[in-house]
């Protein structure tokens, strides 16, 4: 990753093990003027400063039933007590544990608290620096409300603030409709910086304004012509497996056959069944199934007495899930459950006795239409593009509260369960992001609010007197107007320090030289115009707070 690669070279990271990251203080200063931009669009929200432990007791994620489910699973230890301690990936028990001791009655919501504070999940393949990692800090916001709408109105609310976040740090992002994964909850929606580097894939169609991630991407399925077979028919199909070689074989289009695939959920077997122009949507399918489901191996599918490669669910007593590309009134080619044969005139509804339900478990492809495109989506529908997560927002619901005895006394006197939001922003990946989308190969590019300093004042000629001392000067007018200044006063070359200036990030760089003094004059550069220019000595004030 270009923002890895960058981060290391220029002095802002330094990789203490898999996915875990030290901060030089180039890199804490812009962290922390991210910190600083959350902070701001925050409080503009109400949503109002905590803190929260890192360490916490292993009974809350017992009560939130999520002490075995968590995926990745969770870090612990003992502590000297033979308590099993929590090492935290996110805080949704910690803050309703410290809302049970404050919250009463519906007078007392809505409220928003948030920290930002450090995580740690124990990711199996942490990659791409700062984008996946195992230890890492997040903004947390939670928000409590006594019903959906005043939930409704505050996810509004955060979404504008994260939009500003993000556009304050020079990102331009997309709201998507996401999977909540681990965290959960009714609804929830990503924020992505489209970056082909990115690790998620969203799809989007334009005319009708809809986005998704391609986890959740709803799409409407080609509806196909029915065959028309009279019967069931057996086919010899040898060494023909795959659904382009049996398109090819029998002269139709894919969607006239069907795709099996066994899958093994909570050590039973299940065939997932979908049309032959479609690939499962695994995401789709642990949401609905539950459970972390994967497909079998060649060994379980024998001892199954399945065919590798010519799999149906005809006649079979497995539990059948299907997807909603499947009409179970019409004919189709599927698999015969006997090495080199296909049947053909398969009719779901009459062959397949034990379908267990029809649900959307499929991935959505590019120029696919959603349920919500118009006449104007037609010839273009979905398109795909890779991107990064730089925020995920969630409708939690009553999920957590009611698990937790988290509620209030209504206006009634009646006990009710809490309505609860849940905001992210990872810090350190927004760094990443940031990057990604704003430099290049030789330099990193921050915009004011995010450099680390302002103004990058390089002394060359640094035996001169003359340089110095107009150095100084600059350098103490410079702070003195507020400014923030990174000044190289170093015995090296003009090609070292131009150089470190490119991977700084800093936006402007102020030299003082022999040459330029000679006429009273620095030299200027703008790194986002890339433009240089010689300024009288007594302008540059001025001439940097025009810029």
């Amino acid at each position: 990753m270009l923002s890895h690669k960058l981060l290391l070279k220029a002095g802002y990271i330094s990789q203490l093990g898999a996915g875990i990251f030290s901060f030089t203080p180039m890199g804490w200063r812009v962290i922390n003027n991210i910190k600083k931009i959350i902070d701001e669009e925050m409080s503009k929200i109400d949503c109002y400063e905590a803190n929260l432990p890192v360490i916490q007791p292993a009974k809350i994620w017992e009560e939130s039933g999520r002490i075995d489910s968590f995926i990745p699973p969770l870090a612990n230890f003992k502590d000297r007590r033979d308590k099993k301690m929590i090492i935290a990936p996110t805080h949704e028990e910690a803050v309703i544990d410290l809302a049970k001791d404050y919250l009463r009655s519906f007078r007392d919501l809505p409220f928003s608290i948030y920290h930002i504070q450090t995580k740690f999940r124990d990711e199996t393949r942490p990659r791409g620096g700062l984008l996946r990692v195992r230890e890492f800090e997040m903004k947390d916001a939670y928000s409590f409300h006594q019903d959906e709408n005043s939930l409704d109105e505050t996810f509004e609310k955060f979404s504008e603030a994260y939009f500003n976040i993000f556009g304050r740090c020079g990102l331009d992002v997309v709201k998507v409709a996401a999977d909540s994964g681990a965290i959960g909850g009714k609804i929830s929606s990503e924020f992505v910086s489209i970056s082909g580097g990115g690790e998620d894939t969203i799809l989007m169609c334009d005319p009708c304004s809809y986005s998704a991630n391609e986890e959740k991407a709803e799409f409407v399925r080609f509806k196909k012509e029915p065959l028309n077979s009279q019967n069931i028919e057996e086919v010899e199909t040898i060494g023909i497996k795959s659904i382009d070689e049996l398109s090819e074989y029998f002269n139709l289009s894919k969607e006239n056959f069907l795709k099996t695939m066994v899958y093994i959920n909570h050590e039973k077997p299940i065939f997932v069944t979908l049309s032959g122009d479609l690939e499962v949507n695994e995401t789709k399918l642990r949401n609905y199934l539950g459970g972390e489901p994967r497909l079998a191996s060649d060994e379980e599918l024998e001892k199954l007495n399945l065919s590798i490669g010519y799999l149906s669910p005809v006649n079979s007593r497995v539990e059948t899930l299907l997807d909603i590309s499947v009409d179970v009134n019409s004919d189709y080619i599927a698999g015969a459950n006997i090495d080199n044969y296909h049947l053909k005139g398969v009719v779901p509804n009459k062959d397949f006795t034990n379908i267990i339900d029809i649900v959307d478990i499929a991935t959505a492809r590019e120029n696919d239409l959603t349920p919500y495109c118009n006449e104007n989506c037609i010839n273009k529908g979905l398109k795909k593009f890779k991107g990064i997560e730089v925020g995920h927002i969630f409708k939690l619901g009553s999920a957590y509260s009611s698990t937790m005895g988290l509620n209030f006394l209504d206006s009634n006197g009646k006990l009710v369960n809490v309505e609860m939001g849940c905001y992210g922003i990872g810090v350190g990946r927004l760094l990443a992001a940031i990057v990604e989308a704003n430099s290049n190969e030789d330099e990193l590019i921050f915009n004011k609010e995010v450099a680390p300093f302002e103004v990058y004042l390089a002394s060359l000629n640094t035996d001169k007197d003359e340089v110095i001392d107009n150095s100084e000067k600059i350098y103490k007018d410079l702070c003195g107007a507020n400014f923030s200044v990174l000044y190289d006063n170093r015995n090296e070359s003009p090609g070292v320090k131009f150089n470190d200036f490119d991977l700084s990030g800093i936006p402007f760089r102020v030299v003082v030289s022999s040459r330029s003094l000679s006429n009273n004059q620095v030299e200027v550069k703008n790194k986002y115009t890339g433009n240089s220019e010689l300024i009288d000595k007594n302008e540059l004030l001025n001439h940097l707070k025009n810029i």
